[in-house]
């Protein structure tokens, strides 16, 4: 049995009512990354010297040796750079991605974070690659952030962000920590709930594109007009949303030794005076929206049909195409996961199997179903999804005189085309559905056939929907 482990439906076209804090139409988060001192050094006993995101082109990093222009580069953030955006941000809520080595080295910087009221936030052990870091190791690695990062701030973190993290971090994070919310994942505007280190996990997104790393990368920014212009395009569609009655969050990272610059930092300030214009807008650390968000969308319980047993998938799922289990058979076979725990990722795969069966089988669900206010009907011997879908329609309350023309017309289309008239009821009235019986019988049997088909992949859509929800 093969899983895909990727979701790739979110909230799909039916994103949850948001309800920010007074009704506010967008939320604004700024991150600043505080890791001056955390960086790869010879000096912190690493192998070799740092050389991402820095002012220098092409950096690679020196095994074995300091590299004098990488520290000095990493110094300004925290000498100069710090201290120009804590001047700029100090009266707004902002979360501070610490790494705990770092924060170590900076008690200055830490205290004019906490008497700002920022939330300092997790960022590791050491501003390090983690891709190749065997899990045990790791695993040590967050241990010891979370007990340095609450010896030196005072608080454990109740955020955590690893950024060059490898596949087992969120699932170690959540294993090893209480947090309110993990932000390794860039997959969506809203925070969302997922399963990680066998628990229900939040997870806060954050982002790469409203990023000031961008200045230190070729497909990046080259001046802080270009930041700016960036920034507002980005508030005022989020803000536009907001107003149509879709509101989610605009994440903005930085990092000390690159906005800290003052050209980018006045292309910062350009950017939070267009903000502070509209109404609105709420100014949130991640903490505040994580809290907020469990609190309104607490994790749900449902259920997950991509982890199902074949047995039970089928016991679910085995009469959404009527008398026709081995539609759900085939279907838990697929290359199932997360993306498929919906109504529609279930009706997608069930469908994949009855769209790829030779005609004689897929004729056989057709002749499944019962005929329309039929003998089967009245003698209560219809499925319970059928007995209810006709119900719907009025087709239990018939006259005697539309019983008879229903008989007529079932034996009419079935003497032409082999198989029963079949109709999603619940798209129709008890006179589209005449008219359609009618309108239908004179089809050629290709036709007919195919349309029957589209009809029977409705119906089972219609099933999944009221047994899962959208």
């Amino acid at each position: 049995m093969h899983r895909y482990p990727r979701d790739m439906t979110g909230y799909g076209a039916s994103p949850p009512a948001v309800n920010w804090p007074g009704g506010a139409k967008i939320a604004v988060q700024i991150v600043l990354n505080y890791e001056e001192g955390g960086e790869n050094n010879v000096l912190h006993g690493d192998a070799a010297s740092e050389a991402f995101l820095s002012e220098i082109t092409g950096a690679a990093p020196w095994p074995g040796q300091r590299h004098w222009n990488m520290e000095s580069i990493y110094e300004y953030g925290a000498r100069a750079g710090f201290w120009r955006v804590h001047r700029l941000l100090g009266d707004l809520p902002v979360t501070v991605y610490g790494v705990a080595t770092a924060l170590a080295r900076a008690p200055e910087q830490v205290a004019a974070m906490r008497a700002s009221g920022w939330e300092i936030a997790s960022h590791g052990l050491k501003w390090v690659e983690h891709k190749d870091m065997p899990a045990d190791e790791e695993r040590a690695h967050i241990r010891e952030a979370i007990r340095l990062h609450t010896e030196v701030t005072g608080a454990a973190p109740r955020g955590w962000y690893t950024g060059r993290c490898s596949m087992n971090t969120v699932d170690l994070v959540a294993e090893e920590g209480d947090f309110a919310y993990i932000a390794d994942s860039y997959a969506d505007d809203l925070p969302y709930w997922t399963r990680a280190g066998g628990k229900d996990q939040l997870i806060v997104p954050y982002t790469m594109d409203c990023n000031d790393m961008r200045f230190a990368i070729q497909a990046g920014y080259t001046n802080g007009d270009q930041f700016e212009s960036y920034l507002r395009d980005s508030f005022d569609m989020l803000y536009a949303e907001g107003e149509a009655g879709y509101p989610s969050i605009l994440s903005i990272g930085l990092h000390c030794r690159l906005i800290g610059r003052p050209g980018r930092a006045m292309a910062l300030k350009r950017a939070l005076e267009h903000f502070r214009q509209h109404d609105g807008v709420w100014f949130a650390t991640r903490e505040q929206i994580a809290d907020h968000w469990a609190e309104v969308h607490p994790p749900v319980t449902r259920p997950r049909p991509s982890e199902m047993e074949p047995e039970a998938f089928v016991a679910e799922f085995g009469g959404i195409f009527e008398h026709s289990p081995w539609i759900a058979e085939g279907a838990h076979g697929l290359e199932l996961g997360p993306t498929h725990d919906t109504a529609a990722g279930v009706h997608n795969a069930l469908c994949r199997i009855f769209r790829s069966a030779p005609d004689e089988k897929r004729l056989g669900v057709l002749t499944a179903h019962p005929d329309l206010a039929g003998k089967l009907a009245a003698a209560g011997r219809l499925t319970a999804e059928s007995t209810a879908e006709q119900a719907g329609a009025g087709l239990d309350l018939l006259t005697d005189e539309e019983r008879a023309m229903f008989g007529a017309l079932n034996a009419q289309y079935v003497e032409r085309h082999g198989f029963p008239f079949i109709i999603a009821v619940k798209d129709n009235t008890k006179a589209t559905i005449l008219d359609a019986f009618r309108r239908r019988i004179g089809n050629d049997r290709e036709t007919e056939f195919a349309e029957a088909c589209r009809q029977v992949e409705r119906i089972a859509e219609l099933r999944l929907i009221e047994k899962l929800g959208l």
